[in-house]
């Protein structure tokens, strides 16, 4: 997940202290008898990061609201697969847990065969809910003239060789969303990776790149500056962040890709009251509002949905997705 790390990192430290008061008031399945034993968050990414913070802030309040410590632990690499892994490997006591974007189950999931990935990710773990969800937008820069989505569909069809955008690295969500956006309106976009959306905006404001997709809240400092403009928001609303931004469908664009999301894992076979306990635990922190306060200070809109839901999520996405990365012939580095 890749969202204004110093935002969420600053934002986030706000969030930090949680009052014996409220943790008593959680419901009463997500606290019984406090335990000595440590709760564990597998995070596939290093620490400082926005992932790795959103993890820390949990950890902080689920430590209270479950009384018991609340651990997370380190696994970079390969994209989230080696904490996926550990996941899969541990014992599914109610004790571990993985928090990740959904680029991990999802894309690793359709990228990399089974070998590669050494798990399933329909089979290997169980859904415990999504925690946040952060929407992508389409940005252009000066060059292009657009003010809307028309104007440059307009231009792209007059300047094809401009038919480009950039990505924050090859094989993501935002990847393949700019693909389905180019399909939508009948114009073969080639995506630019760039090493994070930190130095695709530099070439987006210096003119190197011509349009970007990412997410909403790296690029809104420079479309308030009115260096470049948001044209509009992919996803089925439009976004607390940028209200006055049309989403594309409501400006006539056929697309379906919607946002991106954060979630938490379990191995497999986690008894059922282990979920639901840990279920219950997140929904009430993803309550609190200083909590809330923290994810959209950060860019990051709480979106708690229940484990039900974020199975019958994580299956929709990779029905959608598969289809897509396959016709767009991509074949990642292994």
């Amino acid at each position: 997940m890749k969202c204004t790390r110093r935002g969420l990192m600053a934002a986030m430290g706000l969030a930090l202290t949680l009052s014996v008061a409220q943790a008593q008031t959680a419901p009463a399945a997500a606290a019984p008898a406090a335990s000595s034993q440590a709760v564990k968050l597998l995070v596939g990414f290093p620490p400082g990061g926005s992932t790795d913070t959103l993890a820390r802030l949990l950890a902080d309040k689920l430590s209270l609201v479950l009384r018991q410590p609340v651990v997370v632990e380190n696994k970079p690499g390969a994209g989230g697969r080696i904490a996926a892994q550990a996941l899969k490997a541990s014992a599914p006591d109610g004790l571990n847990f993985m928090v990740a974007p959904n680029a991990t189950p999802v894309f690793q999931a359709l990228l990399y065969p089974v070998d590669v990935l050494k798990f399933d990710v329909l089979k290997d773990f169980a859904s415990v809910g999504v925690i946040a969800s952060y929407p992508f937008a389409l940005a252009v820069g000066q060059q292009t003239g657009a003010t809307q989505v028309k104007d440059y569909v307009a231009w792209l069809k007059a300047n094809p060789r401009q038919a480009s955008f950039g990505t924050a690295g090859a094989g993501g969500q935002t990847h393949f969303t700019g693909i389905q956006f180019g399909r939508a309106i009948g114009v073969d976009m080639q995506a630019v990776p760039y090493r994070g959306n930190g130095p695709l905006i530099t070439d987006l404001l210096g003119g190197q790149v011509p349009a970007g997709v990412m997410t909403a809240g790296d690029i809104l400092p420079q479309a308030r500056s009115g260096r470049v403009r948001v044209l509009g928001v992919f996803g089925g609303k439009r976004s607390p962040l940028m209200p006055e931004v049309p989403t594309l469908k409501e400006q006539g664009i056929d697309i379906d890709a919607g946002d991106a999301w954060t979630g938490m894992w379990a191995p497999a076979a986690t008894p059922r009251e282990h979920i639901e306990r840990m279920q219950n635990a997140l929904r009430y922190v993803v309550g609190l509002p200083e909590v809330r306060e923290a994810m959209q200070r950060a860019a990051l809109q709480p979106d708690f949905q229940p484990a039900a839901e974020m199975d019958a999520l994580l299956r929709k996405e990779l029905a959608y997705w598969g289809p897509v990365i396959k016709a767009s012939g991509f074949k990642p580095e292994q």
